[in-house]
C-alpha cells in the first residue's frame, strides 16, 4: 500500500452486502470481502459460520484518500448497518455478523469514534454495539464469495429483498 492509498475495514452484516456498497464509489480502487477479528489463522466460510472462531464478515476497501475520505465511506457504511444489534443484520444472524470498524491509523481510529459518538447521539434511548477495534489478519474470503452481486446477480436481487436490505437508502441493486 503506498501513501497515496489507503485500507478501509468494514463489518456489517452478510460481506455479499458490504460489499457492492464500496466498489463503485469513485476513488474506490478495490474491494474484497472475507474474514477478520477472530483467533482463528486461515479460517474458511464453514468454520466462521459456526459462530466458534470470534470472526466476523467483513470487506477490505482499497481507496485514493485523496478522492474519497474515510469518512465518507463511513457515512456510507453507517446508512446500511443496524448500529443497535450485535449479533443480527437483518435476516443474517450469528457473532460473525457483528457491526464492527477496523482501523489501520490512529487517524482512522479517531474519524470511528467521533462518528460513533455521532451516531449514539441519533439513538439516545439505545444501545450502540458497533465496536472500533484495531485492525488485524484478514484472510480473503474463499472465490466464491467475491463479487457475488456481479456474478449471481439474481441470488443476490432475492437475498436483498428477503432480508429488507433493499428498502435501506442507496441500496444497490443486482445488475
Amino acid at each position: 500500500m503506498s501513501a497515496i492509498h489507503a485500507m478501509a475495514t468494514l463489518a456489517g452484516g452478510c460481506f455479499w452486502c458490504m460489499q457492492p456498497l464500496f466498489d463503485p464509489v469513485p476513488g474506490v480502487l478495490a474491494t474484497r470481502v472475507g474474514y477478520t477479528g477472530g483467533h482463528v489463522e486461515n479460517p474458511n466460510y464453514e468454520l466462521v459460520s459456526s459462530g466458534t472462531t470470534d470472526h466476523v464478515e467483513a470487506v477490505q476497501v482499497l481507496f485514493e484518500p485523496e478522492r474519497v475520505t474515510y469518512g465518507t465511506l463511513l457515512a456510507l457504511y453507517w446508512q446500511h448497518i443496524d448500529p443497535t444489534t450485535s449479533n443480527r443484520q437483518f435476516c443474517d444472524v450469528g457473532p460473525q455478523f457483528c457491526p464492527s470498524i477496523f482501523y489501520h491509523d490512529e487517524d482512522q481510529h479517531r474519524i470511528a469514534r467521533e462518528m460513533l459518538d455521532e451516531v449514539k447521539d441519533k439513538y439516545p434511548d439505545q444501545v450502540i454495539v458497533t465496536r472500533v477495534r484495531p485492525a488485524g489478519p484478514f484472510y480473503p474470503a474463499e472465490p466464491y464469495h467475491q463479487d457475488y452481486y456481479r456474478r449471481y446477480p439474481e441470488n443476490y436481487a432475492a437475498y436483498l429483498r428477503d432480508c429488507g436490505r433493499s428498502l435501506l437508502p442507496g441500496a444497490v441493486p443486482a445488475s
